[in-house]
């Protein structure tokens, strides 16, 4: 039989006595199964829709990371087209964020709100 001892104070954060962490830093982990699921499920709708342009994702936060892809989805889904122009070839971290920031604009510009999204942390070490 397998004991689960959580820590007492709110502060734990850590390993218990076991070598387990706590259930729920075992669901917030990054390589909680749940999240695998969520990522391969969003992966795979993202390529049904984005075969349409001969384009492709293997990893959410590598592929989406400098804009293109991101930009060639919101144009499949939405039949229209950026507002403003975005770098076909981005070579520097700010051509990336500017493809993105045009992403984001034109959600803005369509009113299509984000939810569930804060900052994220992975994306400064994607681009």
């Amino acid at each position: 039989m397998k004991r689960l001892f959580l820590p007492i104070s709110d502060q734990g954060g850590g390993v218990n006595e076991v070598g387990e962490m706590p259930a729920t830093e075992k669901d917030l982990a990054e390589d909680a199964p749940w999240k695998k699921i969520q990522q391969n499920t969003f992966t795979r709708w993202i390529n049904e829709h984005l075969k349409c342009v001969n384009k492709r994702i293997m990893d959410l936060q590598c592929d989406l990371s400098d804009g293109l892809r991101l930009i060639a989805l919101l144009e499949v889904l939405s039949h229209k087209s950026m507002y403003r122009k975005y770098h076909p070839r981005p070579t520097f971290r700010q051509m990336k964020l500017e493809n993105v920031s045009v992403a984001l604009e034109f959600l803005e510009r369509e009113n299509i709100k984000l939810v569930s999204i804060g900052e994220c942390r992975g994306f400064e070490a994607g681009v």
